[in-house]
Parts: C-alpha cells; sequence; structure tokens
C-alpha cells in the first residue's frame, strides 16, 4: 500500500431528505401519467403525438434512475460512498436519504462491536506454556480506512488480536516477584498495554480499541499441577518466614524484659535454652508439651 493512500481519511458528507426527493420523483411520475392521459384523449395522430410520447419515455427513464438514489441509514450506521470506483465521501446521519443514484455505497457499522478472543496456548516469558484469552471492544472510527486500507476489516481485528496477545503473553512472566510485573499479579496493567498495542496495530483499519482486558489466565494443562505445586511451596516458605522474623522478635522482647526487670538473671548458656525452647515453641506445627524444671541440682 502506498504512503499516498495510507494518509487518505474519511471525508464526510451531505445527503438530500429522501422525503423531499420522493415527491419530486412521484410528481415526475405523476406528470408521465397526465402526458399519457393527454395523448390518449388526443389522439395518436395529433401533431405533438411524437413529441409527447419522447417526453413522457424520458420523464419515466428519469424517475427509475431517480429511485436507485435512495437509501436509509441506521443509528450507528454509515454509506460509505463511490463514484465509479473513486472514494467520494461518508454519510453517518441517520435516516431517509437521496443522493446521486450513480454513487455505489457499502454499509459501515460505527456500533461497538466485541471481541470474545479464544483461548491460545502460548509460551510466557520464561518459556512456560500458559492458556490465555482477551476480550476487545472496539469500533470504527474512520470508515475509508476501515473500507480500502485493508480488504476486511472485522477479519483484520480477530487476527491482529490474536497477535498482540500472543506478544503480550511472550512478553512477561505468568508469575514473578512483586518488583517484576507479571501476568498474574497486573492484570490491569497488562491490560492496558494490550490495549495499547492493539490501538497502534489496528489504527490501519480506521478501528479504534475502547477497551481491551484478560477474560481468562492459567498454566497450561500439562504443567499445571506442577506449577500449583510449586505455589503451594512458596506459599509454605514465605509463611514460614514470617513465622520465624516473629517468633525472633517475640524473643528479643522477652529477654529485653527480663533484664530490664531484673527478674531473673541469666547467663549465657541459659539464655541459649531460653532462646531455643521459645523458638521451639513459637516456631512448631504441633502442640508442645511443657516440661517443668525444679531447678539445677548440684551435689551436696
Amino acid at each position: 500500500m502506498s504512503q499516498e493512500n495510507s494518509m487518505v481519511h474519511e471525508k464526510e458528507k451531505r445527503a438530500l431528505p429522501g422525503f423531499l426527493m420522493l415527491f419530486v420523483v412521484l410528481g415526475i411520475y405523476v406528470y408521465g401519467g397526465f402526458t399519457i392521459y393527454q395523448l390518449a384523449k388526443l389522439g395518436e395522430n395529433h401533431p405533438d403525438a411524437g413529441m409527447m410520447v419522447v417526453k413522457m419515455i424520458v420523464l419515466f427513464i428519469l424517475a427509475s434512475i431517480a429511485m436507485g438514489g435512495f437509501f436509509i441509514i441506521e443509528p450507528n450506521g454509515s454509506k460509505v460512498l463511490l463514484l465509479f470506483g473513486k472514494y467520494v465521501g461518508t454519510v453517518k446521519v441517520a435516516g431517509f436519504h437521496w443522493t446521486n443514484p450513480f454513487y455505489s455505497k457499502r454499509n459501515v457499522s460505527l456500533k461497538a462491536q466485541t471481541l470474545n478472543g479464544q483461548r491460545l496456548k502460548v509460551n510466557d516469558k520464561v518459556g512456560n506454556p500458559v492458556e490465555i484469552a482477551a476480550i476487545v471492544i472496539w469500533q470504527v472510527i474512520d470508515t475509508y480506512q476501515a473500507s480500502f486500507n485493508v480488504e476486511y476489516y472485522a477479519d483484520f481485528v480477530n487476527l491482529q488480536s490474536e497477535t498482540a496477545i500472543r506478544h503480550l503473553a511472550s512478553s512477561y512472566p505468568y508469575d514473578a516477584e512483586e518488583d517484576e510485573i507479571s501476568l498474574m499479579r497486573n492484570t490491569d496493567e497488562i491490560s492496558r498495554h494490550l490495549g495499547v498495542e492493539l490501538d497502534e496495530r489496528l489504527a490501519l483499519a480506521g478501528v479504534k480499541v475502547i477497551e481491551a482486558r484478560l477474560s481468562h489466565l492459567a498454566y497450561a494443562q500439562e504443567i499445571a499441577g506442577v506449577m500449583l505445586r510449586k505455589q503451594q511451596a512458596a506459599a509454605v516458605i514465605a509463611a514460614r518466614q514470617r513465622i520465624v522474623d516473629g517468633a525472633v522478635g517475640m524473643v528479643q522482647m522477652a529477654l529485653a524484659h527480663l533484664e530490664k526487670d531484673k527478674i531473673v538473671e541469666l547467663d549465657e548458656e541459659r539464655k541459649a535454652a531460653m532462646v531455643s525452647n521459645l523458638l521451639v515453641v513459637l516456631c512448631s506445627e504441633t502442640q508442645v508439651q511443657p516440661v517443668v524444671n525444679s531447678g539445677t541440682l548440684y551435689p551436696g
């Protein structure tokens, strides 16, 4: 496609009111009928009979041609007008209209349309196979580009949406640390990136993306079980780390209170034993049985 053609945009055109032209065409038919009546009354031998026949034929031909200029536009619809292959303009005003009957007309819908994408299996940034799908809400904003820059703009939207989703999925990992963007943790940001990329890809077809968001995201079936165990293990490790951090803080607080209030004096060995016991009690997953220490026995 040449650069000159890609820079051409929609040109809005006004059409004549359809009902006004309908009265004109009906008037031509009525006048033609009156001419037939006069011809029948005067007879075929009248000197003006030949001229009246020619006039009648011309009037009926003009009226019949004019009938081809009527068209209707529904709300959020449009007609792209062509004159012998040359773009003339686009009529967007809803209603009953009339225009040059030699114009050819193409329907282009301006309604918002929804693409419910099918589930695609794609490798994410780190190579894990994932299933991903998206919903795209789009609308034609330039009827010239939608009609002449691409063959079928709806098919173009479907194909480019699938390409953009595949590219998006391969650009980010399914899951990652909190400081890295991932498909699972940053759904809103990922959806914004998808919308921006689709806008760039679909601009050639005169299409604007109203909204794009992920509708399905999961590991592929062949690795779903392994990844689930991996996530569970990571969750257990994170929970244990938090438990240990809390237990160490409680032990430090207990030792600080004992020293501050001078409740008991502990040597290093007893501090170590106390720390060990407290950590066992605080970090154990099962109920700990207390051991009563009655004191230290010294030989007599």
